[in-house]
């Protein structure tokens, strides 16, 4: 097989582990995604495991649980460069992305806690038979973290926290090959996974009671990923090019972040806040593969990805409508990462503006039913896959509702 082949495959294992607006998922607390995604800036319960570890000695209660899930509905349209009328959409499976927290008060100044999320991944299926199969057909990625943390208060006003990270990731992603016989194209899979290492700090300030700020930072995770699986379906005559046994080695950066939180209690029932995430995606400067064994259809490759360092500026509110109800509502624009000349349908990622709406009810003195609704713009972006020269338009929506439960005493 030509050279110009053998570049097509690798630009499948170089691009295909991330999502639309980078490969980063946001919705890790059913109360923090009816406000916008914020919760660096205060204290609501044991979410403040992810949100900010300083702010778990802020829970007001001995003990705090939160457990949730939420639905990731999610379609992208690709169309290409007029001329052509072609287009396809995404038929993308259902994304459940979860988490649970929970905090235990060992005394007015020492908290624990522990936190399981997802807080990376991406699922995403085009198809076997689009115009853009030979760079990607399917995939699924999926990356889980376990987090201890523990949470020191200085004084009625201050307070730090760490936790560890440990975090593990699965993979699997497909696309159809440039070869043919009575049974059909050639297809490739990719299969593995991997874990590593990282760590979360946060600082919780209350100058006055009713102003808090906060500032967490998380760190970058290497998840290198050693002996994963490549198989081959194609016409016999090929499969010297293409054997069987073949394995990858590799490694994706999960990118550090930077958050800085302010929160107002306005009055007895509104609480606002902002929150400035800035996430350090240029560590994904390239992706390099190491394929065993080589062919000359299957050489090692660096990959160039360049990414660049991008801002999230998120708002929301919260309101106490009632003894029983709460009510929540938020926005934020999330910009991409991807320069125009890297934009491929295996990181379809466009600017994004997110609305939403949440509400808790009160069944108890203890426990609470929580719910939101996040409303997801890709706005339109017009840009070209240059390695494989392949251009158009892409745009998605989706639409992600969350339902959840917290319990506190």
């Amino acid at each position: 097989m030509n050279r110009k082949f053998t570049l097509l495959l690798i630009a499948l294992f170089a691009s295909t582990l991330v999502k639309a607006g980078g490969y980063q998922i946001n919705i890790q607390g059913i109360k923090q995604n009816g406000m916008g995604y914020i919760g660096t800036g205060f204290t609501l319960d044991a979410s403040s495991v992810f949100f900010n570890p300083g702010g778990m000695s802020f829970v007001k209660t001995k003990f705090s649980f939160v457990t949730g899930v939420s639905g990731v509905f999610a379609n992208t349209t690709f169309q290409k460069i007029a001329p052509s009328v072609y287009q396809a959409n995404t038929d993308n499976p259902l994304s459940p992305p979860l988490h649970f927290y929970g905090t235990y008060k060992i005394n007015e100044k020492i908290s624990v806690g522990l936190g399981v999320n997802t807080p990376y991944g991406n699922s995403l299926k085009w198809g076997d038979t689009w115009d853009g199969r030979y760079l990607i057909t399917d995939i699924s990625f999926h990356a889980f973290n376990i987090q201890p943390t523990v949470s020191y208060k200085f004084c009625d006003y201050f307070s730090i926290g760490a936790g560890f990270n440990y975090m593990t990731g699965t993979v699997s992603l497909s696309k159809m090959l440039p070869v043919a016989d009575a049974s059909g194209e050639g297809k490739s899979t990719l299969e593995g996974n991997t874990s590593n290492f990282g760590y979360s700090i946060g600082i919780m300030s209350k100058p006055t009671p009713k102003l808090g700020i906060g500032v967490t930072y998380r760190s970058k995770i290497e998840m290198k990923m050693e002996g994963g699986d490549v198989t081959f379906k194609v016409p016999a005559a090929l499969s010297t090019n293409f054997p069987s046994g073949v394995k990858f080695d590799a490694m994706l950066p999960m990118p550090a972040n930077l958050n800085i939180g302010i929160s107002y209690q306005v009055n007895d029932k509104l609480l606002i806040g902002a929150d400035l995430n800035y996430v350090f995606w240029s560590v994904y400067d390239s992706l390099v593969f190491d394929f065993t064994p080589n062919t000359s259809s299957l050489e090692d490759s660096r990959n160039p990805r360049l990414y660049e360092d991008a801002p999230v500026i998120r708002v929301g509110a919260q309101y106490q409508y009632n003894e029983k109800l709460t009510c929540r509502a938020g926005a934020y624009f999330d910009k991409s990462p991807v320069k125009d000349n890297y934009l491929n349908p295996e990181t379809p990622s466009t600017n994004q503006i997110g609305l939403s709406l949440g509400a808790s009810y009160k069944v108890n003195e203890k426990l609470n039913i929580d719910a939101s609704f996040v409303y997801l713009m890709g706005l339109e972006r017009n840009a070209i896959y240059s390695p494989a020269n392949f251009a158009g338009t892409y745009k998605s929506v989706t639409v992600l509702p969350g339902i959840g439960i917290s319990y506190n005493f």
